[in-house]
């Protein structure tokens, strides 16, 4: 059982988290060990994101003015991974997720103000990051380009 002042502390720093964050996503983590969370952990950490374990009533108490719509259910083992890149933290519990055998379920979230289900915030966290957009925009621009000059060439072999 939580003291009063712990839980008084938590919901001050998951008040805070709120705050700064601009996605949040619940994350039922049961069924993992403790090797593989470290490594969650740790990749998380690396790309900006803050993954905390929260209790549910905690969680409902904070959040239910912070966000439009409503709340998503939570079973199990629920943790928050909320950074301030919007798409950063779904994106990166997703690819764990796959890489380890779904050992991690996306419950839902808040985006952009709203509570979201789990089926939204995968969606979210199958859209490219920005460097691979932009690669991919680069790589549609050259190629009609490259096209226009394999077809000048043709037509300068023909008339020579």
């Amino acid at each position: 059982m939580l003291q009063k002042s712990r839980k008084d502390e938590m919901m001050k720093e998951l008040d805070m988290a709120t705050k700064d964050a601009l996605s949040m996503v619940f994350v039922n983590f049961h069924g993992i060990n403790v090797a593989e969370e470290t490594i969650l952990r740790r990749n998380l950490r690396e790309g900006g994101i803050t993954y905390k374990v929260f209790r549910k009533t905690l969680l409902r108490r904070v959040l239910k003015d912070k966000a439009g719509g409503t709340m998503p259910e939570l079973p199990g083992e629920v943790a928050l991974a909320y950074s301030k890149d919007a798409l950063a933290p779904a994106r990166e519990v997703y690819n764990f997720g796959k890489a380890h055998q779904g050992l991690l379920n996306i419950l839902g979230g808040i985006f952009e103000g709203k509570f979201v289900d789990g089926a939204y915030m995968q969606e979210l966290a199958m859209i490219p990051s920005r460097e691979v957009l932009l690669s991919k925009i680069a790589f549609l621009l050259r190629s009609p380009m490259q096209r226009l000059a394999i077809a000048m060439k043709e037509v300068a072999k023909i008339k020579s």
